[in-house]
């Protein structure tokens, strides 16, 4: 089986936000939509408070809420973990948003561009109609990883086959990779850490995991 997961060291993540920049970039995503964001936090108590930076996004679930209320099946889950939507399919019902308790989905009902209206020529070249009026959201980049893959190339291992934020993450706080590989880097590295997993008590069973620091047996 595969499983693909995403993992976000919270120890390296530094807040610069190049993830979100590379992701809208990738995906030429409207002004106000954020497939994928960071979360600035404060923790502690004054005098010893610290910031936390927490990237997220839509978390590919393996058990999917925003699938089970889908009316039209647009939702689905591929073999390979990752849940995408069929725009074809979508009818812009939002129940998926209501349901996502992670407020990952987006629905842009009219286009608006970085100055209003009307697009400039590299937004124009790139704007995708099929997206204005239905659900969308972080894809795993599943279009680069099935080219990858197509190539012959390992996702979360070679660039051509990654998501883009994994890329462009100028910390190396990000990885991408099949969780049911021993040998892929989110398996190696899960496998040395604590890490978390967001509102896993729902049980959405989450693929995006969260590191904090690392196993008591390494701190000795």
């Amino acid at each position: 089986m595969t499983r693909y997961v995403m993992v976000a060291d919270l120890r390296r993540c530094v807040g610069c936000q190049t993830c979100t920049a590379a992701c809208k970039q990738a995906n030429a995503t409207l002004p106000g939509v954020q497939w994928r964001r960071v979360l600035d936090i404060e923790v502690g108590e004054f005098p010893d408070v610290s910031r936390v930076f927490l990237p997220t996004g839509c978390q590919h679930c393996g058990d999917p809420p925003c699938e089970e209320v889908c009316p039209t099946t647009a939702t689905y889950q591929r073999d390979d973990g990752s849940v995408q939507i069929d725009h074809d399919l979508c009818i812009g019902c939002g129940y998926c948003a209501l349901a996502c308790p992670y407020e990952a989905r987006y629905i842009v009902d009219e286009a608006e561009f970085a100055y209003g209206m009307e697009p400039m020529p590299n937004e124009a070249a790139r704007f995708d109609e099929g997206k204005i009026g239905v659900a969308q959201k972080c894809t795993f980049c599943i279009d680069v990883v099935d080219a990858g893959i197509a190539k012959g190339l390992k996702p979360g291992v070679h660039p051509e086959a990654t998501p883009a934020c994994v890329n462009a993450c100028i910390s190396g706080a990000l990885t991408f990779g099949d969780k049911d590989d021993p040998n892929s880097p989110v398996s190696k590295l899960l496998a040395k850490v604590e890490h978390f997993r967001m509102h896993e008590d729902l049980g959405t069973d989450p693929g995006f995991y969260y590191i904090w620091d690392k196993k008591p047996e390494d701190l000795m």
